[in-house]
Formats: structure tokens, C-alpha cells, sequence
């Protein structure tokens, strides 16, 4: 049996079905901005083309902080604290200040002896700042949260906890069900590989698949791109340079940027054009940025604190004050709130109420002040970030179309004024970019742009390396080694470059970064694995000489995270190609007709026997030798043979031998977690993320037994209340409502919540009979109205359809007694009935219809009898039987609920009387279709419907089309028109209409037919 072919449109639309699970899951994208200070995120949906994601709080910016709340009553072996988030976090550092965490993405992928790491444990003395013992990384014990023998938290599962936090608000934004999964991230500039790994470890943790990572300057370049349309260098434009200053709260950088656009091919003949963003070249500062300046302003607050009278009289010290972490905590929330006043304003002040030891504290600064501590240090310091920057781009400051400004540190006045002074002017600042929030716009876009559910402006970005790489590895004679693959400049991305190695035996490569401490960090590790089996199998089986074998391998740098990808791994060599027999030759020699080489007669005369022929070949052989020989009679001949023999030889081609290399590619560094650790820190986040949701559900079960206590306080005083209840009933309620009230402030403090739903469960025992009662009393009388009205239509109903068929039963029943006397007097009529003639049908056809027309209804139903009807009585029997026990219930019930009172239970329910009337309207509903039904099944087959169509006639003639009419109706006076407009009209009517003409033609030669009695003369139509 063959097989079912299937069509195009049948193989599409099973691929949809297939693969729509997986598109509607990724449909939704996001972007974040990771920020020192801030983290910002942008959702890209169908629907939300680009869109910032709110905080709980509609904040469009989430303070990057997370705090553990120790319980009122201490840590539990094996419980977890609450987790707060954000700004909700940075409230509570003054009472938690060794559980919270701020500004963590300045620890990612350091090691815990890093000078940024010891810098960032000496601003929060409060924090218990250890090593992991694996990686060698910054890890956190909690203060008061946990228990001491909980395990130190990584600082990628604090970052991964405010990731979860940010997925959470994003999902809330995309709708109910949405998941959101695939993101891009920004990072700064100079971030290492061991830091970009960081921030892929924590939004793996956090349930994210990282589509790309970006820099910071690109991500604002790609925002800057997407409104504007750049010179087209195909018709001669030159490219854009500008450079995006980016001060945040932790570093400063600067990226240099070259846009442009050009025209590529498209599908087809057709082109496009397309824009391009590049990154030339970068520059950065790891530690000038807000907190840097924060910093200056708590060192001040601090000195300024101990020299001061009370302070001095209780013998503070500086260093007692920088150790003590609520102290420092306070300062450093206040320093940066200053900061942000001294923008705008030209001074103001502070004051702390028992800062330390009991001592109150006041503080005045002014903008001046501030700018003599900043230019001691950090002034200059800008215009070196900005010529890095152009000196790896290899440009000078006049190259620049313009400076934008990115970051909330940029709007301090003295970095402005310092832009200007190394630009000459401020003419090239550009301020019309949102400096807060172009960057995530950026990488939503860029996440658009990856993801293949979204379509949006083409724009090809290109990220620089930042960092010089290359390998090493030793040689099969142990001879170190080592070379340089990628500069600064090198471009993520790019094709891949290939490497040429002379090992013959297994061996390693290590794949290596140049940081910015000049320090050769080891970030991969390419190992062989069938090298030396590999090389032995081309010497034996393809006689390669070992010193023409040569290992190739091609490397370049991954565009989403910069790391080395290995692409191809494979040795290779020239050997001699093996000779192909020709088509003729091979079919010669299949039939017998080929070549055949004869041995040499022996001295009996009998012929030696046939030599084995040695042309087998295969697919790694290289040649097959060919062997010339001849008779002892032909001697002379064998001189030319071997010659021939030898120039064949001598004109063999060389192939080239190439066979795949096995090899693994395992990353180098920082160690990575084992997966048992990663399965073990990932359930320990699940477990922590359920901790929350009970958490919440409890306080959403407090709050609605809260709420209910106050509610029925209400309700009590109600006057419908008090009228559906019982004095009993109301004391009982008061009492339970006056227990459950104090139990919530006492013992309920640290309930459970199915305890707590108990107890709203108690009260709404008592609660909700009653407002049944008034609920039932005030919905039932228009219900019962309702449905007696609705019994009485369908008893009214069921009568006339009765009638209906008992008319019709009694009429067809007279019809067949009369059927003889009807049979015999339709004979006498058919031999008296007068003869057609030539005049028949010729009767004016207005006057049949007036005569048609006097006829009434009554007349008809007495001619031909009622009208049959579209019921039986079997179909009427649901109905009846319905009327009958609806009926009947309801009397019952009806009584039983007069003799009640209003406090007491109804039994006449409103859902009971709603579930009767769904029934008898059903049953309506069913009635209607079955004579729907009926009336289709007894239609006549010609009526209308899809009857046959009728047969033409043999001459084919069209059949006629409806008479065209002239309406005569009268004018604007009430004056019928006079028999000139009239005779005007019909002239008229003819010239539009030349087949009524015909028609009437016609009807004027019959008319004259009949008055002369000669047939008129008519044309000859042919056939």
C-alpha cells in the first residue's frame, strides 16, 4: 500500500504545531543594565515592543542590593529569612548592616586577596567577608540570618537573587503566564573572561539563559543607532566617530565608537542597506566613580565627627568609627544623598542622632569643599580615561563628532567642566541621550535583534577584544612555547584564525589573557586526545613522511562573551594520488576484453600461469605500480616499456590528506563549581524562593483574617444583618471575633498559615448563613416571578401545538373519506373540460394577480386545510414532563418556605431556581431545533435548497429575464404626470433597456396577429 503523500501546507502547519510550545517560550526577551548601584531591565514581548520593567514600588531603576531580615526571635537550623530587595534593602542597613549587601558587582570573578576586594570589606566593616574554598572568590557569612554553620554565600548567589528579582517584576509585566528566560547583559569594558564568567554563573543561577553579553558603550552606541541613519561609505559618506563617557557608580569609562552604514546584498537581486556599529577602542578607571566620590565625603564626615567636642570627650577614634559598620552604614546612605544635593545646590547639611557611642553629630559641606577634595585626586584622572580611549582607537580629540554622556556620575559639574576643557568647548557633549537608561535600551535591543521571534532594524555591532591573547603549549621535544593571537583591537566575532602545530604526539595548549596588571591569565586549556594515533595512521596507510604532517587548528574569539571558541582540529599531509582506472577500462576488463599480461613461455613450451594482478586500490592507499614485462622473443621491446613505465611514475599528482583530530576544550582559571555544587547551590535558591512564597502566602492569610475581624464589626451593626440573624448568633460572632483579635496580637504573632486560615474559616462559619439568608431573600421573589412566568408560555406553548395537530389530524382524516366521490367527479371534469387553444395564457396577468390577491388566509385553510405542523407529540413530551415536575416542585417548596422565618435557612434556593429555568429554556431550545429539523426532512426537493437544476432546451435558448417596470408615482404637487411625460419617460426607459423594446415588439406583432388573423412575418434565426 503506498504511502500518503504529504502537502506543502500539511507539513507547514504540523511544524507549527511541533515547534509553537518552543517559539510562545521565547518569545519574551529582557535586557539589563548591571549597574554598580542600579540595576535596570527592558522587556521585549509581542505587544511591549520595548519596555522598562518596573520595581514592585514603579520605580524604573532597582537599587542592586539584597538584605536578609533576621527573625524576631533568631535563626533556625534549616529555616530561611526574609529577602528584601532594592531600596526596601538599603532601609534596613541601618539595623542590619552584616546582612546587607550593596553594590556587589564590583567582587565578580576577583579573587578574595584582589585589591577592589579589600577596598570593598574596608567601606563595610559590618559584612563577614571570607574566601571560598574552592574558587578562591569573595564569599559572605551572614551576621544574625543563619545560623554559624550555614554555608558561606557566593557573591554570584546574592547577584543571582536580585536577577530573580528582576525576572519576577518582568514576568508580572509580560501577563499572567508569560516566562521570561533569554537575556542580555551589559558589562563594563575591561571586564576579564573570569568576570564575564562570573556574571553568566549568576544569571544561570537566577533561571536565565544568557543570549549575549555587551559592553556598556556598545550597548549605548547600538541605543543611539537604532534613531538615526549614518552616511553610506558605498556612495562615498565618511564614518561617524563618537565616544560614549560613561561614569557610574563604581568606574568610569570611555568607549570610542565608529557608525556607518552600507549597502549589502539582499534575497535575491535586490540590496540593502544596512547601519554598522564598531568599538574602535576603550579606556576606563576601575575606581573613580560615585562611591569613590561617597567615599571622600565619609572620610570628611568622619574627621570632621572626631574632632569634634563631644566626640573628643569620649575619646572617639577615626579608625573606631571606619570599624564600626552601623556607623559607616548610616554615613555612607547619607554621603551619596549629598552628593546628589551638591549637583544642584551650593551647599548642605546633615545630622545623625547618636552616630557612635551615644554621640549626636551635625555636618555642613558645601560644593566648593567638595570640588577642593575631588581635585586633589580625581580630576585628572577624567582626561586620562578619555585619551586611553582615543589612543586605542588610534584618534585624536578633533576625529570626534561628538562626546554622550552615560551614567549618573557624569552629571557632576566637575566632570562636565573637565570634558570641556579637553574637548576646547563643549559644543561636542551631547546631552540629548537618556543618560540613565540608553543602555539597557541597548541590550533589549540588541536581545531583540538575537532572538529569532522579533524582526527588527538591522544594525551589525562589533565588539573590540580590550585585552591582548594568545597561547602556549610545548613542543614534542619539551621546547616551551609561546605566540600571540589577538591584539586589543581584534574584533569579537571575526573569522577564525588558523594555527599550524609540528607535534606529532598528544599534547596542550593553553589559551591565555593579558589583563590590565599585565598578568598572562590562563582562560582555556585545548588538549588532543588521538593525535599521536592519528599521525601513525597517515605514515603507515597513506606513507606520509612525519616530517610533511602538520596539526591545524582554527581558534577566534565568541561574539557573546569574548572567550577562545575552537573550531576545527585536523592533521594533514601530501601524498601520491592513487591511479583511477578509466570508464572504458573498467568496463573492458569487467567483460574480459582488457588488458592482460602474459608470462614468458618455459623452456617445455606450456605458458607460466598468470600473475596475481596488483591494481586493488582503496580509499587510503596512495598508488598502485604498474609492471611492464614481455616475451623472450619481443627482448627488444622491453627498453621502450620501462621507459614509458617510468615517465608515468614520474608524472603521478599529489593529494592532500586531511583526517579530523579528537580534542576537549575545558576552561582554565578560577575553578569552576563541580556540578554536584551548582545542583547543590541551585536547590539551596529553589529552597529559599519557596521559603519566600510560603512566607507570602502567610502574610496574605494574616492580612485577610486581619481585614475580616474588621469587616465583621461592620456587618454586626448592619440592620439586614441583624434582621437575617439571631440574637444567639450575633453574641457568638461578637465573642469570636473579640478572640480571634487578641489571639492575632499575642500567640497568632508567628502562626502558621493554615492556622490562620482556620481561624477566618471559624468566623466565616458564622458569617456567611446569614448573608446567605439575605443574599436568598432579596434574589428569590423576581427568580420564582420569572419562572412561573416561564412555566405558563410553555404550558400556553405545548396547548397550541396540541391544537394544532389534532386540527390537522381531523382534516386529514375528512380528506380520506371523501377521496372517492373526489376521484370520480375529477373524471367528469377532465371529458367536459374545454379544449386548449392557441389563446390560452394570453389573460392579462395584473388582473390574475388582483383575483390571486383577494384571496385570505381563512379561505386557504379551508381550501387546503390547516397548516401541517412542524411538531409530534413525542416532541412536545420533554417539555410537558418538564412543566409538570417544575411545576409541582415548586408549589411544594413554595409552601415550605412561607412557613419559615427570616432567620431560619431557606429551602427555596436561588440556585435551585436558576438550575430549573436553564432546564426549561434548555428543553425551549431543543423544541425550536427538532422543528428546525422537521421542516427541513418534509421540504419538497425542488423547493429552493440544492435542487437539480433544470435541463436547457435543445435550441438553447437563455431563459427570459424578469420584465423591466417603469413606476409612476406622483409629483411634488400630487399630480399624476400628463401622457407627454409619460410618452417622454417610455422613450427613455427603451433607449436604456433595448430588450424591454424587443419584448414590446414583440407583444405588438401577437396583438396584431389576433386582431387581422394573419401571422406576421418572421426572421430567419439560424441554428
Amino acid at each position: 500500500m503506498a504511502r500518503p503523500t504529504l502537502s506543502p501546507l500539511s507539513i507547514f502547519l504540523s511544524a507549527v504545531f511541533l515547534f509553537s510550545a518552543h517559539v510562545f517560550a521565547v518569545s519574551a526577551v529582557l535586557g539589563v543594565d548591571l549597574g554598580t548601584e542600579y540595576i535596570k531591565a527592558a522587556l521585549v514581548k509581542p505587544g511591549i515592543p520595548l519596555e522598562i520593567v518596573l520595581t514592585k514600588d514603579s520605580r524604573r531603576k532597582e537599587i542592586s542590593a539584597v538584605t536578609f531580615k533576621p527573625a524576631s526571635n533568631g535563626p533556625k537550623s534549616g529555616a530561611y529569612p526574609e529577602r528584601v530587595y532594592g531600596s526596601d534593602a538599603m532601609a534596613l542597613v541601618g539595623r542590619f548592616p552584616g546582612d546587607v549587601y550593596p553594590n556587589l558587582k564590583t567582587l565578580l570573578g576577583l579573587p578574595a586577596d584582589h585589591k577592589a576586594v579589600k577596598e570593598y570589606a574596608a567601606r563595610h566593616p559590618a559584612l563577614q567577608l571570607e574566601a571560598h574554598k574552592l574558587r578562591n572568590t569573595a564569599a559572605f557569612k551572614s551576621a544574625g540570618a543563619f545560623t554559624p554553620e550555614e554555608e558561606a554565600w557566593l557573591v554570584e548567589e546574592l547577584l543571582a537573587m536580585e536577577l530573580q528579582s528582576i525576572r519576577s517584576n518582568a514576568e508580572a509585566l509580560a501577563g499572567a503566564g508569560s516566562s521570561v528566560r533569554s537575556v542580555v547583559l551589559t558589562v563594563p569594558p575591561f571586564y576579564t573572561v573570569e568576570e564575564k564568567r562570573s556574571v553568566e554563573l549568576a544569571a544561570e543561577l537566577a533561571g536565565f539563559k544568557v543570549l549575549s553579553l555587551i559592553s556598556d558603550g556598545l550597548a549605548v552606541g547600538l541605543n543611539y543607532a537604532t534613531s538615526r541613519q549614518f552616511p553610506n561609505i558605498n556612495e562615498g559618506g565618511k564614518p561617524e566617530h563618537h565616544m560614549v563617557f560613561d561614569m557610574g557608580a563604581g568606574s568610569t569609562k570611555a568607549t570610542v565608537l565608529k557608525f556607518q552604514s552600507r549597502t549589502v546584498k539582499d534575497i535575491g537581486k535586490f540590496n540593502k542597506t544596512v547601519q554598522e556599529a564598531q568599538v574602535l577602542g576603550s579606556g576606563w578607571d576601575r575606581s573613580l566613580g560615585g562611591d569613590a566620590l561617597n567615599y571622600l565625603i565619609v572620610d570628611d564626615m568622619v574627621a570632621k565627627f572626631v574632632e569634634s567636642p563631644k566626640a573628643k570627650k569620649a575619646t572617639v577614634a577615626a579608625e573606631s568609627v571606619k570599624a564600626h559598620g552601623r556607623a559607616i552604614a548610616k554615613l555612607t546612605k547619607e554621603a551619596e544623598r549629598l552628593r546628589h544635593v551638591l549637583s544642584a545646590n551650593q551647599a548642605t547639611q546633615t545630622s545623625f542622632e547618636g552616630l557612635y557611642d551615644d554621640v549626636d553629630f551635625k555636618y555642613k559641606i558645601t560644593r566648593g569643599e567638595f570640588e577642593d577634595m575631588v581635585a586633589a585626586a580625581y580630576v585628572s584622572r577624567v582626561g586620562v580615561v578619555a585619551q586611553n580611549a582615543l589612543d586605542a582607537a588610534g584618534l585624536q580629540i578633533k576625529d570626534l563628532d561628538s562626546v554622550i554622556l552615560h551614567g549618573g556620575a557624569s552629571r557632576t559639574p566637575f566632570v562636565q567642566r573637565e570634558l570641556e576643557n579637553i574637548l576646547g568647548g563643549g559644543d561636542k557633549i551631547r546631552t540629548n541621550v537618556n543618560s540613565d537608561e540608553a543602555a539597557v535600551f541597548g541590550a533589549g535591543f540588541r536581545a531583540a535583534e538575537i532572538s529569532p521571534s522579533f524582526r527588527v532594524k538591522e544594525i551589525r555591532v562589533s565588539e573590540a577584544a580590550v585585552y591582548p591573547a594568545g597561547m602556549k603549549w610545548k613542543t614534542d621535544e619539551g621546547k616551551p612555547k609561546h605566540q600571540r593571537l589577538w591584539t586589543a583591537a581584534s574584533h569579537l566575532g571575526a573569522p577564525a584564525k588558523e594555527l599550524t602545530f609540528s607535534n606529532h604526539e598528544d599534547f596542550s595548549v593553553n589559551f591565555y589573557q593579558l589583563t590590565s596588571e599585565s598578568v598572562e591569565a590562563d582562560t582555556k586549556i585545548l588538549t588532543t586526545t588521538n593525535l599521536t594515533a592519528t599521525v601513525a595512521e597517515l605514515v603507515e596507510k597513506f606513507k606520509c613522511e612525519e616530517s610533511d604532517i602538520r596539526l591545524k587548528v582554527s581558534v577566534r574569539l565568541a561574539t557573546e562573551n569574548g572567550e577562545v571558541d575552537v573550531t576545527k582540529a585536523a592533521v594533514e599531509c601530501e601524498a601520491d594520488e592513487p591511479e583511477k582506472e578509466g570508464f572504458v577500462d573498467g568496463v573492458k576488463n569487467l567483460f574480459g576484453f582488457g588488458k592482460k599480461e602474459q608470462q614468458p613461455l618455459k623452456d617445455d613450451g606450456t605458458e607460466a600461469p598468470e600473475a596475481d594482478a596488483s591494481t586493488s586500490s582503496s580509499s587510503s592507499s596512495s598508488t598502485s605500480e604498474t609492471t611492464s614485462t614481455s616475451t623472450s622473443t619481443t627482448s627488444s621491446s622491453s627498453g621502450p616499456a620501462s621507459e614509458s613505465a617510468d615517465a608515468k611514475s614520474a608524472s603521478k599528482k599529489k593529494q592532500l590528506i586531511v583526517i579530523p583530530v579528537k580534542f576537549t576544550v575545558e576552561k582554565s582559571g578560577i575553578p569552576q563549581l563541580p556540578k554536584a555544587d551548582l545542583l547543590s547551590i541551585k536547590d539551596r535558591l529553589k529552597s529559599f524562593e519557596a521559603s519566600d512564597r510560603s512566607r507570602r502566602q502567610r502574610e496574605d492569610a494574616l492580612n485577610q483574617l486581619e481585614a475580616y475581624t474588621y469587616k465583621i464589626r461592620d456587618v454586626v451593626e448592619n440592620e439586614d444583618f441583624i434582621a437575617a440573624s439571631t440574637a444567639a448568633e450575633r453574641e457568638k460572632l461578637e465573642k469570636k471575633t473579640s478572640e480571634t483579635s487578641d489571639w492575632l496580637y499575642g500567640e497568632g504573632a508567628d502562626a502558621t498559615r493554615d492556622q490562620l486560615k482556620k481561624r477566618l474559616k471559624d468566623l466565616q462559619d458564622i458569617v456567611n448563613p446569614v448573608q446567605k439568608r439575605i443574599e436568598e431573600a432579596s434574589k428569590r421573589p423576581d427568580l420564582v416571578k420569572d419562572l412561573k412566568d416561564a412555566l405558563v408560555k410553555t404550558k400556553e406553548f405545548v396547548d397550541d401545538i396540541k391544537k394544532k395537530i389534532a386540527d390537522h389530524e381531523e382534516f386529514v382524516s375528512s380528506q380520506a373519506a371523501s377521496s372517492s366521490s373526489a376521484t370520480s367527479t375529477s373524471s367528469e371534469s377532465a371529458t367536459t373540460a374545454a379544449p386548449s387553444g392557441d389563446f390560452d395564457g394570453l389573460e392579462d396577468e395584473e388582473a390574475a394577480a388582483s383575483t390571486t390577491k383577494t384571496l385570505e388566509m381563512e379561505d386557504l385553510e379551508k381550501e387546503r386545510g390547516p397548516v401541517p405542523p412542524l411538531y409530534t407529540l413525542d416532541d412536545l413530551k420533554e417539555s410537558e414532563d418538564l412543566y409538570v415536575s417544575i411545576s409541582a416542585w415548586l408549589e411544594e417548596k413554595a409552601v415550605a418556605q412561607d412557613k419559615l422565618g427570616v432567620t431560619d435557612d431557606p429551602v427555596l434556593l436561588v440556585k435551585d431556581l436558576t438550575d430549573k429555568r436553564e432546564k426549561l429554556d434548555k428543553a425551549g431550545i431543543d423544541l425550536a431545533m427538532k422543528g428546525v429539523r422537521n421542516f427541513e426532512k418534509n421540504k419538497p426537493k425542488g423547493a429552493g435548497g440544492k435542487g437539480k437544476k433544470p435541463k436547457l432546451s435543445k435550441d438553447k435558448t437563455k431563459p427570459a429575464k424578469p420584465a423591466q417596470t417603469i413606476k409612476l408615482s406622483p409629483g411634488e404637487d400630487g399630480k399624476m404626470p400628463t401622457q407627454e411625460e409619460i410618452d417622454e419617460m417610455l422613450k427613455k426607459f427603451m433607449k436604456e433597456h433595448p430588450e424591454a423594446a424587443e419584448q414590446a415588439s414583440k407583444a405588438q406583432s401577437a396583438d396584431k396577429e389576433k386582431e387581422t388573423g394573419e401571422e406576421a412575418p418572421r426572421k430567419h434565426e439560424e441554428l
